[in-house]
């Protein structure tokens, strides 16, 4: 439960600040943004924010020292990723005359940050609620997110990281206890959520210290959620990172991305989720991500349980009309916690087909629908060729560069990914042309040595067809061109005999009977 420090009395400040007299500026009015932590003022182009005086198990505001340090963290932790959106601390002082006023002489009663006011509209957690996070924003956030993690500075060894996150357990248990306590219809969801996080802690300990050793373990925004990232001169923008606790944001990153997928996925924004995470995993390409991949689902948890946790405290905050929709809310979201921790078991399902098919289209498209959340890795033979190469995905490999030899190493790689990450319980996708029948028979055999259940899945289209979408390409990790697609159809497939749906139609329609193929009782093909 919060907590007001004792003596502590911010009535006189929120006035202050609330006033639009207060402010040089002269602003017609001032809005307030209130969190459970933190009020934010609106006054013109800019915003004032202060914290709260509360003391709770997770984090304490009691003293205007703390705040102070709270508020000069909060400049060094996020001006470097939105230097425009952080101006400055402040300070609010008392005059000689008792009046208050900003970065005076007198005794300072309050300290705050100055940062430059955006509009409410561009925050992703009110997009995503209007408008939905698109294919080319979640595509941004990736890009954002992996070159911010690529910088955060790395947690050494005698930082346990292991520790930290069972301590974060703790305390979520803890408080959700505390809610438990105060109405007992939650009793049985969080022993379930307690019972199931401690075992799946218990179940990857060795993974998470493997990747603390690669050094994955850093310090990171660590409250990664759609309410804390804007859109910024059009780009999306990490503002508001965690800075009253550097043990809760020094954490597997992993961990840091999961507050973001498990937020698009609540918002109901599933598919924006599966470009998140398939576009952050081929940015860091690491061998440990798709072994952490069987972390996912209690990061996921744990972050959904910590939203929860928060709407539970803020409840308490709040009057009887509010509260009421606070706790709902809060109950939804446990609720989601502990679904993740009972994930679906993983498949692997393969996409073939000639080139201009549309196999990358339908495979990204299903991607989102096949569990466990965020939907499944989306691995693409196009880019892992040109990995492998050195190469960009939309940079053209020379024509005699399209070898047997490399094609067998494309294979080889792809299926040594796919099995990675099934091993760590993750749903995989391969599209690929898989043109020759041992190119097919090697995908079967990763899914059987994996013990999970195949799908394969070839598109068919008429030549016409093919060869005008291969030529209408543009920016894309394909190489292949009309006279690719005349050699594929001379050369010949063998006998298909995976689920073959014709791929003459829009690509709502191919989806639709692609899914039809992957429903419960469908005929999977071979495997």
């Amino acid at each position: 439960m919060s907590t007001a420090s004792p003596g502590t009395d911010q009535h006189e400040t929120i006035a202050f600040l609330r006033d639009p007299a207060s402010y040089p500026a002269g602003p017609r009015t001032v809005e307030v943004i209130e969190t459970h932590a933190a009020l934010v003022f609106l006054a013109g182009d800019e915003a004032i924010k202060i914290k709260r005086a509360i003391s709770v198990p997770y984090l304490d505001f009691s003293t205007l020292e703390k705040r102070a340090a709270a508020c000069r963290r909060e400049m060094e932790i996020n001006a470097p990723h939105a230097p425009e959106i952080y101006r400055a601390l402040v300070s609010i002082t008392r005059g000689a005359g008792g009046r208050l006023g900003f970065d005076g002489d007198g005794p300072v009663v309050e300290w705050g940050v100055r940062m430059a006011r955006f509009s409410q509209d561009d925050v992703l957690s009110n997009i995503a609620e209007t408008r939905g996070i698109d294919e080319t924003l979640a595509r941004g956030l990736a890009t954002m997110l992996s070159d911010a993690h690529a910088k955060a500075p790395v947690i050494g060894t005698e930082h346990e990281s292991v520790a930290g996150f069972t301590s974060i357990l703790a305390n979520v248990e803890a408080s959700l206890t505390s809610a438990a306590e105060r109405d007992p219809s939650l009793a049985t969801t969080v022993s379930d959520f307690v019972e199931r996080a401690g075992r799946a802690l218990a179940r990857i300990t060795p993974l998470l210290v493997d990747r603390q050793r690669g050094g994955l373990v850093r310090r990171c925004h660590g409250d990664l959620h759609l309410g804390n990232i804007v859109l910024w001169h059009g780009c999306p923008t990490l503002f508001d990172a965690l800075e009253f606790d550097e043990t809760l944001a020094s954490i597997d990153l992993l961990y840091d991305l999961a507050f973001l997928l498990m937020d698009l996925d609540r918002r109901g924004q599933s598919r924006a989720a599966n470009i998140v995470l398939n576009r952050y995993l081929s940015a860091t390409a690491r061998d440990l991500d798709l072994d952490g991949l069987a972390a996912l689902p209690l990061f996921l948890a744990t972050r959904a349980a910590i939203r929860a946790m928060v709407a539970f405290d803020r409840g308490q905050l709040q009057d009887d009309a509010t509260r009421h929709a606070t706790e709902t809310h809060a109950r939804e979201t446990l609720a989601l916690a502990v679904r993740y921790l009972h994930p679906a078991a993983p498949c692997l399902v393969a996409v073939g087909g000639l080139s201009g098919t549309g196999k990358t289209t339908v495979a990204a498209n299903l991607a989102p629908h096949i569990a466990p959340a965020p939907g499944a890795l989306h691995i693409r033979s196009d880019v892992e060729r040109k990995r492998l190469a050195g190469l960009d995905a939309l940079q053209p490999l020379a024509p005699e560069s399209y070898t047997p030899e490399a094609s067998a190493r494309t294979y080889a790689w792809v299926a040594a990914r796919a099995r990675r990450a099934l091993t760590a319980g993750h749903s995989v996708i391969v599209d690929a042309v898989f043109a020759r029948p041992d190119e097919r028979r090697r995908m079967e055999a990763v899914a059987r040595e994996a013990g999970v259940r195949f799908a394969g899945i070839w598109l068919d289209a008429p030549a016409d067809l093919l060869k005008a979408r291969v030529a209408a390409r543009r920016g894309d990790a394909s190489d292949a061109t009309p006279a690719v697609v005349e050699r594929q159809i001379a050369t010949g497939v063998g006998d298909v005999d995976w689920r073959r749906i014709d791929a003459d139609g829009s690509p709502e329609t191919v989806l639709a009977r692609a899914r039809q193929t992957l429903a419960p009782g469908a005929d999977p093909g071979t495997g």
